[in-house]
């Protein structure tokens, strides 16, 4: 491989460097091979491509060319195909320009590429016909079709050789464009009756080595006679048409003439390039010759065009010429900016004409429509400056503040001078940076921490803080632990620093013990450039926690020797025995001891201070305690929560040593303390004091609920006066009637909680409803619970007056005395009174005379006499009746033996006129059974009135 380099170096006054060197490779290159050391072509060094970000350039031939800064060469990046490459244009060369950085070089490299013979001559079609006639002159010129080489320069075709010579004979013709016009022509007249059919081999041949060559098989048709070929009117016409142009707009029309007549005079036009893209561009028409365009003409892309035209006619006579078409530019491209390299951030203290960013103009026009000129916008401390061909670059033309503007949108515009103009721009954003001049600032001068010991490892202690007045990054603020050793040991392994946030953290647990206190300095650094710090010392002290038990020093507790304190049996009270020592490494409280004997063989004999752990006799020592006394003394410190320790402190007792040896020898084996029989003794204590106490807390209970039940009655706004009638003496010896009888209790507004009954008296005398008076007592058992609630809406109501007992049921001498089935019956409350049944025996004799005073005032001493006497006997609910009253019928409601009996809560009274009783008979048949469902009851009775109380009714009316 040959290689020509170029270098040319300037420097230019805008303060940076420009190069060019040039490079000439053949076309075919493996991959990664060099093409050259631009490293030593530049005159740089292999460290300057590396700090300066070296990096190609180029608008359209970075795919074949790679660029490694590690060594300082120019690789093949991939294959390189020239013919792909530039067709037929000679030379073929890449350009591409190589860009540094801090400060800005860029350099252009130009590669030529060489042509090596790699691609052979070939034809468009393998195989031409023709069709000539026999009378065809000696002479008579075929055109033929040219064969295409890829390559350029000595490897491109060279020669013709057409095989068989017999008939005709090949003729090459040079044109302008050093392309080759290759005809056939007839040597000797043919002759169709001898031969027909004439096959030929025409063969290409190039230059190159080796040499190379393509063939293309002829068939020649002999037809009878034309002897006149077409001809063109001119062998090459020139056309012009603008870019851009319309498709279907006519460039040319060519004209062949033949002075044939008839058939053999009718010519056809076509179009003969092969191998480009002319066919795809133009078309010509075949019979009258015009070329139209079809497709799209870019000046950019090709600026003329060759159109080879042939004329044939029937008889197989051709002619040719050619149509070069020149492409005419119009303004249709744009300027294009290429930001080569930029800095978007730039500090606010650099020089004037500092280069701010390189930018690449190209505009693919010519002349006027490709010249371009660029500006910046003027409300900035920028300019653009011209650096080289279509280069520009953005430097400060005046300083800069940030104060001022922290930031900064450049826009760049560029025009070219086309009619009309157009113009493109880009906007570029700059950053003005801040100066680092500001160092951190703690909030402290130092700082001082307190942590317990046995934390857990990355435990929190504390943050410390520091501002920094400068922005953004000169302004971030990072901390650093100092190195530095505590106790021989690096500070790292103590504490560790979150380097954003200033979080001191635990990195292993402290001990007291070990170390209570230490120092380190942070430090506080900003991310500037250079970076400004400023340092603080910071003081962890320890804190103590109660994390160690007591250790006992003395005695000394040993698993296979007995170790025994002997006292002497003359030891007075006070005597010292021994001394428990033990220590706490931990300080101040925690480790504060104190001594207690938890178990001892005789507890009335030792005792233990609390203070100086002093084992001393608390009494005269007898010769009835035993020799073998064993202590255990529990050592407690004084944390929260507390640790202790045991020790166990084995006493002998006695005066001589054999004797203290015959009673320890088997000490060692005797039996601990009966700990479980302790705990059951225990158990069972407590066991019996809880049955105690609940059983005297509910024996409380039951004689306060029995206090509270009697409270109740005692304390009733009716008063319980009862009242006898005279001349009448209890049979039983208990009351003033002959018999015993059954009464309705009529309770009192406290006593509503208790029952009412009907009760049976001993001689089966029994007070039982009659029949017809069913209805009223349903009544009664309904209302019942309604009259059991507090806050019932019935009350008592006054007695009827219409309520009586009749002639025959009034109690006395002259009444009857009823034994059995006696039957008291009452009227409702509306008045209907209810006869006896026939099973009634009414009584005949007449009223006793009212009482006087003083049987009044007997009759109110013999009835308090007999309320003491059941209420000592009876619980609550009898309201201190005896038993011959029951809970259904009190003394209040004993009538008066005054004509009317008046019954409590209720508007009826019992008389003893028959024609009233006639009357109503009727009345309380019909009322007497109430519906199926309802159970109306009657009001309870209120309190019958005494003739006292009907004494002061009678007075107020009066008044």
């Amino acid at each position: 491989m040959t290689r020509q380099v170029t270098v040319l170096i300037f420097i230019l006054f805008l303060g940076f460097v420009f190069g060019q060197v040039s490079y000439s490779i053949p076309e075919e290159m493996a991959k990664g091979s060099v093409i050259g050391n631009i490293a030593n072509d530049l005159g740089l060094q292999i460290k300057r491509l590396t700090s300066g970000k070296a990096r190609i350039f180029t608008r359209d031939s970075d795919e074949y060319i790679e660029l490694n800064r590690e060594i300082g060469v120019i690789l093949v990046k991939e294959r390189i195909d020239r013919e792909t490459l530039c067709k037929k244009t000679t030379p073929c060369s890449l350009h591409f320009q190589i860009i540094l950085e801090n400060p800005i070089e860029f350099y252009s490299v130009t590669i030529q590429i060489t042509d090596i013979n790699d691609n052979a001559p070939s034809f468009e079609k393998r195989e031409k016909k023709f069709k000539i006639s026999e009378s065809a002159v000696t002479g008579a010129k075929f055109v033929l079709e040219r064969a295409v080489d890829l390559d350029v320069e000595i490897n491109d075709l060279k020669s013709y050789t057409l095989k068989p010579t017999n008939n005709f004979a090949l003729n090459l013709h040079n044109n302008p464009d050093g392309n080759k016009n290759v005809e056939m022509v007839l040597q000797k007249p043919l002759d169709r009756e001898k031969q027909e059919n004439i096959n030929l081999v025409l063969t290409a041949v190039d230059g190159g080595e080796p040499q190379m060559s393509g063939t293309m098989e002829i068939v020649i048709t002999v037809l009878d006679a034309n002897d006149n070929a077409p001809s063109f009117t001119q062998q090459i016409y020139k056309a012009t048409v603008t870019e851009n142009s319309v498709k279907g707009t006519v460039v040319a029309t060519v004209k062949a003439l033949d002075a044939d007549e008839g058939s053999n005079s009718k010519i056809t036009y076509t179009i003969t390039n092969t191998f480009d893209n002319v066919k795809n561009i133009f078309e010509v028409h075949k019979e009258s010759g015009e070329v139209i365009l079809i497709g799209n003409t870019d000046f950019e892309e090709s600026r003329s065009y060759q159109i080879h035209l042939l004329a044939s006619d029937e008889g197989g006579l051709t002619d040719s010429c050619k149509l070069t078409v020149d492409i005419q530019d119009t303004n249709d491209n744009y300027p294009e900016i290429k930001i080569m390299s930029k800095s978007t951030l730039i500090s606010e203290d650099v020089e004037l004409n500092t280069v701010v960013t390189v930018i690449s103009i190209e505009d693919k026009d010519s002349g006027q429509n490709g010249n371009v000129r660029c500006f910046v916008n003027e409300d900035t401390p920028f300019t653009l400056k011209p650096s080289a061909s279509d280069f520009y670059s953005l430097v400060t033309d005046s300083e800069l503040d940030r104060e001022t503007a922290a930031e900064y949108n450049i826009t760049v515009t560029c025009s070219d001078e086309g009619v009309p103009s157009l113009s493109s721009s880009v906007t570029l954003i700059l950053q003005i940076s801040d100066v680092n001049d500001n160092p951190p600032v703690f909030e402290r001068s130092s700082y001082e921490a307190y942590i317990l010991e046995n934390n857990t490892p990355g435990f929190s202690i504390f943050t410390v803080k520091a501002a920094d007045a400068d922005w953004n990054q000169n302004a971030r603020v990072s901390y650093i632990l100092e190195d530095s050793f505590v106790n021989g040991v690096p500070v790292s392994s103590y504490v560790s620093i979150s380097a954003d946030s200033g979080v001191i953290h635990a990195v292993r647990s402290f001990d007291y013990e070990q170390i209570k206190d230490f120092q380190f300095r942070i430090k506080a650094q900003d991310g500037g450039s250079p970076p400004l710090s400023s340092n603080v010392t910071v003081k962890i002290l320890i804190q103590d926690q109660n994390d160690n038990p007591p250790q006992v020093l003395y005695p000394v507790q040993t698993g296979g020797s007995m170790v025994a304190e002997m006292v002497p049996r003359s030891a007075d009270v006070g005597y010292l025995v021994t001394k428990v020592v033990a220590v706490d490494v931990d300080s101040g409280q925690n480790a504060w001891l104190s001594y207690k004997l938890q178990k001892a063989t005789d507890r009335a004999l030792f005792e233990v201070g609390l203070q100086n752990g002093e084992i001393r006799t608390i009494r005269q020592v007898t010769d009835k305690d035993a020799v073998k006394q064993r202590l255990t003394v529990i050592v407690e410190d004084n944390g929260q929560p507390s640790r202790s320790a045991t020790v166990i402190v084995n006493v002998a007792v006695a005066d001589s040593f054999p004797e203290v040896m015959s009673e320890f020898s088997d000490f060692p084996h005797d039996k601990e303390y009966n700990d479980n029989l302790t705990f059951y003794l225990v158990l069972a204590l407590a066991v019996v004091s809880f049955l105690f106490i609940t059983c005297l807390v509910v024996i409380i209970s039951v004689k306060i609920y029995r206090w509270r039940q009697s409270r109740i009655l005692y304390h009733s706004n009716l008063p319980v006066i009862p009242y006898y009638p005279p001349r009448y003496s209890d049979t039983l010896g208990t009351g003033t009637l002959p018999h015993v009888y059954n009464y309705e209790v009529c309770r009192t507004t406290d006593s509503r909680k208790s029952d009412s009954k009907f009760g049976r008296a001993d001689n089966q005398n029994m007070l039982i409803m009659a029949p017809s008076s069913t209805g009223t007592m349903q009544r009664i058992e309904s209302e019942k619970s309604i009259l059991d609630e507090p806050d019932s809406p019935f009350e008592q109501k006054p007695p009827n007056n219409d309520w009586r007992f009749t002639q025959g049921q009034r109690p006395g001498p002259s009444g009857p005395h009823m034994p059995y089935g006696t039957h008291i019956r009452w009227t409702p409350k509306n008045g209907t009174r209810a006869t006896g049944g026939p099973e009634v025996a009414m009584g005949t004799g007449p009223w006793p005379q009212p009482p006087t005073e003083a049987e009044q005032l007997q009759a109110l001493m013999a009835a308090a006499n007999e309320v003491s006497e059941a209420t000592a006997t009876l619980g609550p609910g009898t309201m201190g009746l005896s038993t011959r009253y029951s809970p259904q019928f009190t003394l209040q409601h004993v009538p008066d033996y005054r004509q009317n009996v008046y019954i409590p809560g209720s508007t009826a009274t019992l008389t003893s006129n028959p024609q009233q009783q006639q009357a109503t008979a009727q009345q309380a048949t019909q009322q007497a059974l109430p519906p199926p469902q309802a159970s109306a009851q009657a009001e309870p009775p209120k309190a019958a009135q005494t003739p006292a109380s009907k004494k002061k009714s009678t007075k107020k009316e009066k008044k």
